[in-house]
């Protein structure tokens, strides 16, 4: 099948002439379940049609609290057609956050299920303009829409520039944002990725990251407009089990993050045979090198690709894998199409060699935040091309002579001890090159002589010795003295979002 194709206008068009093109290869696979896409298409109209006839359309937003699986993708692509927009939530959204996101979007209409009523009664308690709401239960429950073999819904979005979709951050400071993506901006930035990573009709996609958030929703879109399979995996929290399902289904494309990696890294990974694996990337946070090593030295056969993106663009660099043994720290030089360059605090442009905050600009970059918080109005601006907006990441990256990027962290997370600079992610990529290390975390803590010390929090492998001093020797050996730790605990678990970012706020 030839990829010129990709993408269509609209995020779901692709999606659309799958299944009329491939009607009964297999589109979702969910544990021992498989559909296709004839009856994924029609699953999809199903739900349109009944959003529909309650008057719901162009511009109205429709809101997700499913567990990933066929009903949740089937949804995305109802509410595409009517031209609608989607909020798409993980399943395990607490009451407070779905109160907040219905009443910051104004949702018309609310898709959820049975199992997550707790959570969803409470959220639509005392909410004014409550949405109406289709409850997904056991087979025979009333109300959910039943697949349609016939479209009766509305004309669907009116141009590129239409709003698609609205990601709510985790709110990892203060209440969740949303994140405005247009159509345009969905389509700009998957002709960007597909381009390098060169996904195959043929490739079987283990998912393992909810379609509620950025790097998931995106596989979601590009498989299913290239007629791949996805196979939906739950079990991410449980990680021998995904290890069996990528094996049992020959799974050949696997998207991770770096607490995913960690835990499968954890594990005997040739017990289990991945041979299938052809590509593998990781994004939402830096890999440490030590753990990009151990992929490399356990899946030899795939293509690992280092990725770098926010919600408010998708994905801005990519690192390819030739260069990945060379320079394992860096994240690329940035996406074709996309100006970018490094800022100071005063907003100077800056040269090659320099460090500073990363700023870009492009077709795919979101037009800004819905009900824009206090702030956030000029983190991003109107950029010189039609359709085209720039964004200040507020991410601290140095770069090379020859334009390589290299995270350095968050311009908030950085502190000062003994007057220097730390960076929290240069301590925890140094700690973990320590073979005990599984996972790592460092913030700040008061110190009458240094103002602000650091503080580790480190997740040792099972069975290892590691005490307090090794990690301290360790890293007064390859860093700085002042970003040495004072303190290190060792925990069982680190803080994490939703989407399996480091919660840095919550280390105490």
């Amino acid at each position: 099948m030839s990829l010129a194709f990709l993408p269509g206008p609209f995020v779901h068009s692709a999606f659309d002439a799958r299944c009329l093109d491939v009607p009964e290869r297999n589109a979702v696979v969910v544990g021992e379940r498989s559909c296709s896409y004839r009856e994924l298409g029609e699953r999809a109209n199903g739900i349109a049609n009944a959003l529909h006839a309650a008057g719901i359309g162009r511009g109205d937003r429709v809101v997700l609290l499913l567990d990933s699986g066929v009903d949740y993708v089937a949804s995305l692509h109802a509410v595409w057609r009517l031209g609608a927009v989607v909020v798409p939530l993980g399943a395990q959204t607490k009451a407070a956050k779905l109160a907040h996101v219905l009443g910051d979007t104004g949702a018309r209409a609310l898709l959820t299920q049975v199992s997550l009523a707790t959570a969803w009664k409470a959220a639509l308690t005392g909410l004014q303009n409550a949405p109406r709401v289709w409850v997904q239960g056991d087979i025979g429950t009333p109300g959910w829409p039943t697949p349609s073999a016939t479209a009766r819904f509305g004309t669907g979005p009116g141009s590129p520039g239409d709003l698609a979709t609205l990601l709510y951050t985790s709110g990892t400071t203060g209440l969740p944002k949303g994140v405005m993506l247009t159509h345009g901006n969905m389509v700009a930035a998957w002709r960007a990725v597909q381009a390098y990573l060169h996904l195959q009709p043929e490739d079987v996609i283990g998912l393992a990251l909810p379609p509620a958030f950025s790097y998931g929703l995106s596989h979601v879109v590009m498989g299913l407009g290239i007629g791949a399979t996805l196979v939906l995996d739950n079990s991410a929290a449980f990680p021998v089990r995904l290890l069996q399902n990528l094996a049992a289904r020959r799974v050949t494309v696997f998207p991770g993050v770096p607490t995913l990696w960690a835990s499968l890294l954890a594990l005997d990974m040739a017990a289990h045979d991945l041979s299938a694996l052809r590509l593998i990337t990781n994004a939402a946070a830096g890999l440490p090198a030590a753990h990009t090593a151990l992929l490399r030295q356990r899946l030899p056969q795939a293509r690992l690709l280092l990725m770098y993106g926010l919600t408010e663009c998708m994905r801005a660099s990519y690192l390819p894998h030739e260069e990945v043994d060379t320079r394992p720290e860096s994240v690329g030089r940035g996406l074709a199409h996309q100006q970018h360059w490094l800022e100071d605090e005063q907003g100077q442009r800056l040269p090659a060699g320099s460090t500073g905050e990363l700023v870009l600009c492009g077709a795919h970059v979101s037009p800004g935040y819905w009900n824009a918080p206090a702030g956030l109005s000029t983190r991003i601006t109107p950029g010189p091309g039609a359709g085209e907006h720039t964004l200040r990441t507020g991410d601290l990256f140095r770069s090379d002579a020859e334009g390589w990027l290299y995270c350095v962290g968050r311009t908030d997370d950085m502190f000062k001890s003994r007057g220097e600079k730390v960076y929290p992610l240069e301590v925890e990529n140094a700690i973990c090159e320590l073979p005990a290390v599984r996972e790592a975390a460092v913030t700040h803590m008061p110190d009458e002589r240094l103002g602000l010390a650091v503080k580790a929090f480190v997740r040792a492998r099972e069975g290892a010795t590691l005490t307090e001093r090794d990690v301290i020797r360790h890293c007064l050996a390859r860093l700085e003295s002042w970003m040495a730790p004072k303190t290190v605990v060792f925990v069982d678990a680190l803080p994490q979002t939703e989407s399996g970012k480091l919660r840095r706020r919550d280390l105490t």
